[in-house]
């Protein structure tokens, strides 16, 4: 480009704020991801005038997207700068979709890291100092358990959201130059991919309890179904849901549709009750 766009400190300080409503529109299928792209528009709408590049933008990142809010900022900086390197790259030459498989690869990771420090961590340190002084009816407990617990997620937000940014652009210019970047999208999406089925065992239970007795012996379903393919019936399931999805299935119908099975098989004692 003759004129390259480049994202101003008012855009990216509205993208800063916005991020403090990442649980602002939280659904079931996307998670914090409309939230996501809500914050990306004021930089999406500088980098892309053109209304047809816009609307793929937004399309882009119209995808599910969840991870600990301290790091939404981190993410959100390093999509930025990554956004900014392909509004401004020759056509052909950056690969949008490595923009989602970064930001997915990401979550997982910094899920499990910021749930440990800020839910596990911080929090409790917190509630263990602020509480009793609290419970004594001294305000310094409040206070105390306001800095202990929001401090460290504050700052977390103001320089991770820096570091992804202005770190994001230098590693980007770096690997572009020496062409290593194709190599780092490829593996961006493996690793998106595997994070997204780690999260099929960990969050779709399909616990089937069906015992049936033969020949003085017992068949096990699940068991047998364990041996084949352990996890077998939620991956079937998410499969299954993903393709209706994709389909145009309205995901409220789908939730109706799944509560009204399970209620049905647990009435049969296909699943177990409790």
């Amino acid at each position: 480009m003759t004129n390259p766009v480049q994202l101003s400190k008012k855009e990216l300080n509205k993208v800063f704020w916005r991020s403090y409503q990442a649980l602002g529109c939280y659904t079931y299928d996307k998670q914090q991801g409309i939230s996501y792209m809500r914050a990306l528009l004021p930089a999406l709408q500088k980098l892309y005038p053109d209304p047809e590049d816009l609307k793929e933008a937004l399309i882009r990142h119209n995808v599910m997207f969840n991870t600990t809010c301290a790091f939404v900022p981190f993410c959100l900086g390093i999509t930025c700068a990554m956004e900014e390197e392909y509004a401004n790259a020759p056509e052909g030459t950056f690969d949008p979709q490595s923009i989602s498989s970064v930001k997915i690869a990401l979550m997982g990771p910094l899920a499990g890291i910021g749930d440990s420090f800020f839910w596990g961590t911080f929090r409790v340190i917190a509630c263990g100092i602020g509480a009793p002084l609290a419970a004594a009816g001294n305000l310094l407990g409040v206070v105390l358990y306001l800095l202990l617990n929001l401090l460290p997620s504050t700052l977390t937000r103001v320089y991770g959201f820096k570091l992804g940014y202005q770190g994001g652009r230098e590693f980007l210019a770096k690997i572009q130059a020496d062409g290593t970047l194709e190599k780092v999208t490829e593996a961006a999406k493996i690793l998106g991919l595997v994070v997204i089925g780690g999260l099929v065992p960990a969050i779709v239970a399909v616990p089937v309890s069906l015992e049936l007795n033969m020949g003085g012996g017992s068949f096990i379903l699940a068991d047998v179904l364990n041996s084949i393919m352990p996890n077998l019936l939620p991956l079937v399931l998410s499969v299954v849901v993903y393709h209706y999805i994709q389909k145009g299935v309205s995901v409220n119908k789908l939730l109706f549709l799944l509560l009204g099975l399970g209620i049905l098989l647990t009435a049969v004692g296909f699943f177990p009750m409790g």
